[in-house]
């Protein structure tokens, strides 16, 4: 938010410097995050003086040339050689001098040098309107008045602001210092916390304010008390639409704005004068009596920006007889506003319910002045006399009567807050005694009024507009933040509480698992837990009635939680892979949400994505892609580390893989690996091989404790034996695990699918699947013949029930 100095000025009478106002507003909470400064004119026309022309002769070898001679108030006269035919002896014109620097329509600086011109020397130049920034044109030099004396600096002439514009990183909460008033009521009281002296806050008189004529009064009906507690208008009649004085539009660039016309930048005036936003209707386009109300579902609307909008049944509408006329305080329409030739105006001013506008203005992704006011909560109490400046305002700017009484709807006034203020606590939180009548000085400062005081505390009404004070704690921070927290001494005492943490707590384990795997060349990442709710769609697992939804998203691509944490890696490699980085290692700590029918449920993950080549490319090494193995060797090394390394290989069940398996301990999945699927991955525009691995990181912490657990190390061999299997395509792993399972389960320790072949010298529709079996028996020494006749029971089952063959 942007706050003049010169505005601020106009509140309080104050002259320090801008870096003093700066350092105050900060402690205050109002952080000043820069100081800019502003000139009406850029450059400020330094350099620029007032020069009598003494002589004007033609120039011997330009016939389109005039040499002068120039008094600048220096003394001794000077030559300038200028092109200007409207240039003559006697003039007072703007005479840019050697060394100054004048800027073009882009902002480009060019400085004023001597030269020669044709033979003849030039000491400065002769400017015209459009070379100062003084306006549009070139036709010829600009005179001045004959009275001004030679020498006078032209910033004096044209009245030139110079100004300084603090950037204030507001908070959300601090609806009330969305404007200068209310700034400068922040600023008043900090400047009495540091000075005894009496500073009072000046607001703008309105006690010109009369009807002239009632000769205009248009009706107003509000049909819901709830979405609008306060509604006023007033028209404005014979007023002449034209560019703004230029103290109005100097005002108004300053904060970044752009004049338009006087009627619209006096409602873009008042609104960040005192924080109340406005709009004006074109009067003659209204028909019949204003109606504030919601309007039908799906009722056409086109605004100001020429786009036509399909309204929702919770939209206040500003209507006529004839239909809307704007979304009530968020954006007007396009066929009520003002225009070079509305002569009459209908000027509103609104207290809007502060959450029907924030879903308004979300619905319509629309983000206004108004509605960033309205959203946050402005002040009930200065509806009228906001409405009474503006008018006053425009009849000064644009002329006119008023022409109608202030019609103001008001049923239920808006109280303010009652909050009492206990001292003790007060001085618990803050950790510092402070006198009471520091408390009170403060307290009063902020416009907060003394109900009621006792040895004990102080019963307070809290004016409306502070909608953040509306408890005993909120009124102690104002109190703290006023009377500044580097005023609070420190304590030589320091408390400190050990406590018995468990060593698997979340935190450790996860910088023990990210440390490891920022040794492997992994990244780590941290995605949005919102996304889309179209990713459900890529996985029949995954329903769309277990979108966890948000009521008032950013945007429909941020509209639901994610229920799984595959779709946003793969917009992160895809995001690197369309910026020329494709090999890639990264994970993610993170959550997934589903709304399942027996309720919310949310779990933690770990997952790692590896995509691309190996290693880095190089001339010492060729290039060797990532593979399922290799993936499968970081997996193995996490559950390695975390001392989960006895598990069972099993197929897995996820439907996002290709080809996948998953580690089990006893009948709980601990992680699943594998390739993505092609189709998922086509649906990023990825067109290389994505690994994938997610982890339980719930059910492993579950798993962990501080008890060391052991088993102890068999004394008698494992032995692995290997089949290549030749199957149908059709067949997965997990039919070749489970009649493993059924055959052996004793003296089976693990089933390992280590390579997958389909291609060159196989029957058509075949496959051929390296598997080993690790077979081991706790008690003895297996032979050969018992081990022979495990390995020959595995193979006829694997013939006669899934129809394989061993190459």
């Amino acid at each position: 938010m942007k706050i003049s100095y010169n505005w601020l000025k106009q509140f309080l009478k104050i002259d320090a410097p801008s870096e003093d106002i700066s350092n105050i507003l900060t402690d205050l909470g109002l952080e000043v995050e820069m100081v800019e400064k502003y000139q009406s004119v850029k450059g400020g026309l330094e350099g620029v003086v007032v020069g009598h022309v003494l002589t004007c002769e033609k120039h011997p070898d330009a016939d389109r040339l005039n040499i002068t001679t120039v008094d600048i108030g220096t003394g001794a006269p000077i030559q300038i050689v200028c092109g200007a035919t409207n240039v003559a002896a006697g003039q007072k014109v703007p005479v840019a001098t050697i060394g100054t620097k004048l800027f073009d329509k882009e902002g480009v600086a060019f400085e004023i040098k001597k030269g020669k011109i044709r033979g003849q020397e030039s000491h400065g130049m002769i400017c015209a309107e459009d070379e100062l920034g003084l306006g549009n044109s070139h036709e010829g030099i600009m005179i001045l008045d004959e009275t001004l004396p030679p020498g006078t600096p032209a910033a004096k002439v044209f009245n030139i602001e110079n100004d300084e514009v603090f950037e204030i990183g507001l908070t959300p909460n601090r609806a009330d210092a969305m404007s200068h008033m209310g700034v400068a009521r922040d600023l008043r009281a900090g400047l009495l916390q540091k000075n005894e002296a009496t500073l009072e806050l000046i607001t703008p008189s309105v006690s010109k304010f009369k009807v002239d004529k009632r000769t205009l009064k248009i009706d107003i009906n509000v049909t819901d008390a709830k979405l609008v507690p306060r509604y006023c208008g007033v028209t404005i009649s014979g007023i002449v639409i034209k560019e703004s004085p230029s103290w109005l539009q100097n005002r108004l660039k300053a904060i970044g704005l752009t004049p338009k016309n006087n009627v619209i930048d006096v409602t873009n005036y008042v609104l960040h004068e005192l924080g109340q936003p406005l709009h004006a209707f074109d009067a003659s386009l209204i028909s019949g009596k204003i109606a504030v109300k919601t309007v039908d579902a799906g009722t056409k609307f086109t605004t100001l920006d020429g786009m036509e909008r399909s309204l929702h049944e919770e939209d206040i509408m500003i209507c006529d007889d004839n239909g809307p006329l704007c979304i009530g305080g968020v954006f007007g329409g396009k066929n009520s506003g003002v225009s070079e030739n509305t002569t009459s105006i209908f000027l509103e001013s609104a207290y809007f319910n502060p959450v029907a506008i924030r879903k308004t203005a979300k619905r319509h992704g629309l983000s206004t002045d108004a509605s960033f006011r309205f959203e946050r909560g402005i002040d009930p109490e200065i509806t009228e006399y906001a409405l009474k400046r503006a008018a006053l305002l425009i009849q000064e700017v644009a002329g006119g009567e008023i022409t109608s009484d202030i019609i103001d709807l008001y049923p239920k006034k808006i109280e303010d807050f009652a909050v009492f203020l206990n001292y003790e606590k007060t001085f618990k939180l803050i950790g510092q005694e402070l006198p009471k009548e520091t408390i009170k000085k403060i307290v009063a400062s902020l416009d907060i009024k003394v109900n009621s005081s006792s040895d004990a505390g102080m019963g307070l009404i809290i004016p409306a507009y502070r909608v953040d004070v509306q408890r005993e704690v909120d009124v102690i921070e104002e109190i703290l933040r006023v009377y500044g927290y580097n005023n609070i001494n420190f304590s030589n005492k320091l408390s400190a509480t050990i406590s018995n943490a468990p060593r698997t707590e979340d935190y450790k384990v996860q910088n023990i698992i990210a440390n490891q795997l920022n040794s492997l060349g992994f990244n780590e990442m941290m995605a949005n837990s919102l996304t889309t709710p179209e990713y459900v769609n890529l996985s029949e697992q995954l329903k769309e009635e277990y979108n966890v939804t948000i009521l008032n998203p950013l945007s429909n691509d941020l509209s639901a939680m994610r229920q799984s944490m595959l779709f946003s890696g793969l917009e992160a490699i895809s995001y690197n892979i369309n910026r020329r980085s494709s090999d890639l290692k990264l994970f993610e700590f993170g959550k997934s949400y589903r709304k399942l029918p027996s309720g919310h449920n949310e779990k933690k993950h770990l997952t790692l994505f590896t995509t691309g080549n190996r290693i880095d490319e190089s001339w010492t090494t060729a290039q060797k892609h990532s593979d399922f193995f290799l993936f499968k060797g970081y997996v193995s090394a996490i559950l390695s580390r975390l001392g989960l390394d006895k598990t069972q290989n099993v197929p897995a069940t996820n439907d996002i893989f290709a080809e996948g398996i998953a580690f089990a301990l006893g009948n709980d999945i601990l992680v699943e690996i594998g390739t993505v699927k092609k189709s998922i991955a086509k649906h990023f525009d990825i067109k290389q091989e994505v690994f994938y691995a997610e982890f339980h990181w719930d059910l492993i912490l579950k798993l962990l404790s501080n008890k060391v657990k052991f088993t102890p190390i068999p004394k008698y061999p494992e032995v692995r034996r290997d089949f290549a299997l030749l199957v149908d395509t059709n067949v997965a792993f997990e039919s070749i695990y489970k009649v493993a399972i059924q055959t052996e389960k004793s003296l089976l320790k693990d089933i390992n699918l280590f390579d997958v072949y389909e291609g060159k010298n196989l029957p058509e529709g075949k496959k051929s699947y390296a598997v080993s079996f690790t077979i081991q028996d706790t008690t003895k020494t297996l032979t050969d013949v018992q081990i022979d006749k495990i390995m020959g029971k595995l193979q006829s089952n694997f013939e006669t029930q899934l129809g394989a063959q061993l190459r």
